[in-house]
This record gives C-alpha cells, sequence and structure tokens, in this order.
C-alpha cells in the first residue's frame, strides 16, 4: 500500500523552505545596515543584458540613496515575514520580484558568465533564479507552514468556537508553539551571526556588494597555463601578498605602504581575489598575517584559490620553531613556506639545522613544502646540508634598471640588514643581488622554483620582468597586483609562455 505524504510533514518542509529562504533576505539586508558605506550605485553601474539601461539610469540618477534604502527595506521586511511567517504571500511575490530585479542585472549567460567566482553563475539556472521559482511555488501552495499566520488563524477560530480565546486546551498549546518556534530559532541564529560578525567583522560580501569590471575580463586573450607542484596545479602566475597585506618596498617613498593600506581595504582586496580568479590566477602566496583575511574571504565567497602561506619562527627562541606551522594548518593552508628573510637570517647565523627540522616537520605534516630566499647563498648552503624542499621560491630579476645599486657594492644577505643612505649602496631596492648566480642555481636544480620579485618591486615593466624570470628558469611567477593590474598582467603572461613553448630562448625543461 503506497504511503502518502503526511500533512505535517508538508507543513514542515513549507516552513524550512520558507525560514530558510527568509534568513537569507534577512541577512543581507542587516549586512548592508551593517556597512556604513554601502551603496548598490557600482552594481548597478556595471550591469550587463537586456535591461541594463534602465540599471544604469538607477546608478546614475539622484536618487540612489532611495534605491538602497529601498533595497535594504524590502530585504528586512520580506525576510522577516517570510521567516515568522506574517503575510507570506505577499511577502513571496515581492521576494520573487526583487530577486528577479538582481537576476537580470547580471543574467547568468553569455558574459556575464564571467562576472563573479563560485557557483552562483551557472548557466541560465543559477542560485538567485532557484530561490525566485521557490518563493513563486510559496505563492500559489495551499499552505504557508507554521508562523504568525497561522498562529493568528487557529486563535480567531478558537475565540469564535468557544467565545474565549484566553483558555486554550491542550491541543492548541501544542499548535501555537509550533507556529511560534521561528522566534527562538530567529534568536539562535541571530546570535550566531552576532557572533561571528563580533569575531570576523562585517560581512562584505553580501549580495549587491561587489561586481567585478566585465570589460576587463573580456578582454583576457586565453586560458594562462598551469603546472603542478606536489598534488597542486597552480597557475603559472601566482598572486603575490605583499599589496593586500600593506607592505611595500617603496625605497624613499614613505608614504607608499599608507597608501597600499589605504586602497586594498577589506573590500577592495576581496574584489582583487575575485577578480584574479576570474582571470585564471587560482594561487596566492601570503605573508603569515594575513591568514585570517585569507580565511575569511574563502569562507565569506565558497572560493577554491590555494593558499600559500609563509611561515617563521623567532630568530632568538629556537622553541618557537613550529609555532607558526601548527597555526598555519589550523587556518587550513594548501601549501606552507618557509619564509625566506628568516631563511637568510638562519643560513647567516649559521643555524641551518633549523631549517632542515622545520622543512621536515612540515612535509610530516603532509603539506607541500617551500624553501624561500632573497639571497642565493641561502639555497646553497641549504641544498649543500640536504635541505631539498618540494619547491623554491627565490627573487629573480635582473639588474638593469636605474635605481639598482653598482655590482661591486653587493654583499650576501645585505636584503636583510640596514638600508643605507648612500645611493651607491643597498636601500631597499634589488632583491636578486647577483642574478648570474642565481640563474645558475636554478638552472641546474630539480625541483620547481617560484620566482617573486620578478619587477623589483616596481623597478621593471612586466613583459621585461616576467619574460626574464621564464626564460631563466622559473616554472611559476609571484607577483603583487593591484585590481586594475590583474588583466593586463595575465594577458602578458600568457603571449610570454605562448612564445617560450615555440621558442628556444628557455634552456631549462620545465619541472612545475
Amino acid at each position: 500500500m503506497k504511503k502518502q505524504f503526511s500533512p505535517i510533514g508538508g507543513k514542515v518542509v513549507i516552513t524550512a523552505l520558507r525560514m530558510a529562504i527568509g534568513w537569507h533576505f534577512l541577512y543581507e539586508g542587516i549586512a548592508k545596515i551593517a556597512l556604513d558605506s554601502w551603496s548598490s550605485q557600482s552594481y548597478l553601474a556595471n550591469t550587463t543584458g537586456v535591461f541594463s539601461s534602465f540599471y544604469h539610469a538607477l546608478a546614475s540618477s539622484s536618487f540612489i540613496g532611495l534605491v538602497d534604502w529601498l533595497n535594504i527595506t524590502g530585504l528586512v521586511l520580506i525576510g522577516l515575514a517570510l521567516f515568522v511567517g506574517c503575510f507570506v504571500r505577499l511577502s513571496a511575490v515581492m521576494g520573487a520580484f526583487l530577486l528577479l530585479l538582481y537576476y537580470f542585472a547580471y543574467p547568468p549567460f553569455g558574459i556575464s558568465l564571467l562576472s563573479l567566482s563560485g557557483e552562483s553563475h551557472l548557466y541560465i539556472v543559477n542560485f538567485v533564479l532557484t530561490e525566485a521559482v521557490c518563493l513563486i511555488f510559496l505563492v500559489f501552495y495551499p499552505a504557508t507552514g507554521y508562523g504568525l499566520e497561522r498562529w493568528h488563524k487557529q486563535w480567531k477560530e478558537q475565540k469564535a468556537s468557544t467565545g474565549n480565546a484566553a483558555l486554550p486546551n491542550r491541543s492548541s498549546r501544542r499548535e501555537a508553539l509550533k507556529n511560534l518556534i521561528s522566534f527562538p530559532v530567529l534568536g539562535l541564529m541571530g546570535w550566531g551571526a552576532w557572533d561571528n560578525s563580533r569575531r570576523y567583522g562585517v560581512d562584505v560580501m553580501s549580495g549587491a556588494t561587489i561586481q567585478l569590471n566585465r570589460m576587463d575580463l573580456s578582454e583576457l586573450k586565453g586560458a594562462l597555463p598551469y603546472g603542478q607542484i606536489g598534488p597542486h596545479q597552480l597557475s603559472r602566475l601566482v598572486l603575490g601578498g605583499n599589496l593586500i597585506g600593506g607592505w611595500s618596498h617603496a625605497r624613499d617613498l614613505i608614504y607608499v605602504s599608507s597608501l597600499f593600506k589605504a586602497y586594498n581595504n577589506e573590500r577592495k582586496v576581496y574584489e582583487t581575489l575575485m577578480l584574479a580568479e576570474n582571470a585564471g590566477i587560482n594561487t596566492i602566496n601570503i605573508g603569515f598575517s594575513s591568514n585570517e583575511l585569507l580565511q575569511k574571504y574563502k569562507k565569506a565567497t565558497g572560493s577554491k584559490i590555494k593558499v600559500i602561506t609563509q611561515i617563521s619562527a623567532s630568530v632568538e627562541d629556537e622553541s618557537t620553531l613550529f609555532d607558526d606551522l601548527y597555526k598555519a594548518i589550523d587556518f587550513g593552508v594548501d601549501i606552507i613556506q618557509i619564509q625566506g628573510n628568516w631563511v637568510d637570517w638562519m643560513v647567516r647565523d649559521q643555524h641551518v639545522e633549523r631549517i632542515g627540522r622545520l622543512l621536515v616537520k612540515i612535509k610530516e605534516e603532509g603539506f607541500t613544502a617551500g624553501l624561500a630566499a632573497h639571497t642565493i647563498d641561502s639555497l646553497i648552503a641549504c641544498e649543500q646540508s640536504g635541505i631539498i624542499p618540494d619547491y623554491y621560491m627565490k627573487t629573480m630579476h635582473h639588474d638593469r634598471y636605474w635605481s639598482a645599486h653598482p655590482k661591486e657594492n653587493r654583499v650576501p644577505f645585505e636584503i636583510d640588514g640596514p638600508e643605507s643612505s648612500d645611493h651607491n649602496k643597498y636601500h631597499n631596492n634589488c632583491f636578486c643581488p647577483f642574478p648570474e648566480r642565481t640563474t645558475e642555481f636554478v638552472l641546474n636544480t630539480k625541483v620547481p622554483v617560484m620566482g617573486f620579485k620578478v619587477l623589483a618591486a616596481g623597478a621593471i615593466e612586466p613583459e621585461d620582468g616576467f619574460r626574464w624570470a621564464f626564460d631563466h628558469g622559473a616554472d611559476f611567477i609571484c607577483v603583487g597586483m593591484f585590481d586594475f593590474q590583474i588583466v593586463h598582467d595575465v594577458n602578458i603572461c600568457i603571449d610570454i609562455l605562448r612564445k617560450i613553448q615555440t621558442g628556444a630562448s628557455r634552456p631549462r625543461p620545465w619541472y612545475g
């Protein structure tokens, strides 16, 4: 005998569906309120599709403040009504209408597939459309589930039949509890959202907040090639973390670090990472202090970007040797690299064995292990001691640029020492002081090499720096990029790698 679906089960399913969508709306609205400077202007200004002129007109109008207010108010009221089960059909109609406005702003077909990373931009049927269809279903479904509407209806029926609504029977009390269940659930979810915001800050990735410049992405020349390090497939062009972390090698320009930090606020960092992923860059190499930001970004967006994190330890206190390693594992990173300055310091101070112990521990924990350096003497010393990583990361740039100090004045480990006021000596201006020795080492090593500082911190043009690094043996290059540089740099990398594949300029086999 075929088992029929229980009416109570149907109410539970409808209630759960309604509350889930309601929470989505409510959270989006409250997140925008929490962002004092939030505006839909950039979202509207970059729309595409048949109705783009309508959205552009809204973005350029003097009523953008009203548009933002209507958007936020609609999200909050619709979300709250759906969650607690009040004015359900009206809220479902208005919610579906709002979602369709979002849908047609960035229709998920054609070029708009490049508009965001993540699964929300599936072809034609995306999450926005799916949620709108669910709301339309709620409009026509005979029941609205448990909620205030049903509680009020039962209260009126009881009052009409007994003449006294203040004395409900046991069955009525159970029904009342079912209909009011959304309130404690809302309290718990609200507390969880508040606690998450308290720990991680306001969610800058709520809907209708960030969109990418589609015109830039439309100019991509093709797919960025990938290589392999251990089990990881990495883009040949890796995003560097200095600009995101606020570190700059600005020589005597003292304002640049502050400028980096002011420009690359959290929202801009998210935009940059999203743009990089859509342009084909699937890996970022970060300083240890940026781990929390990357963890938050991946959690908020569902990003699959591979994170290489740099770890180090106290120079004086050997007991801290594994501290960063365990913290990095907790952050959920993909690849762990021993930081270049620390490696230089350990070799300079004759503590090479510490590097070896840390590298072995990284591998024992099941991670791909990288070893970085600025001075080539550090990698040579490690290799001579039998310390071989899964890949090397080495500063790789030529010295044919104006601010490079004379070769005869360069000494090993000067990058980790004081900066001289003498223009003929080191002053945060040269990061691969011995390019010929670096090239010799790279050409002879049998593990992948990732070149970094290939532009000498902005002193060399990308076409020149990328080509020099790849021609001299780099399997990957790590480059710090602002958002407006990403597509241009990806295209340069694509062009150079195509030429290298068909030419004979690269003497070293690809090891990645």
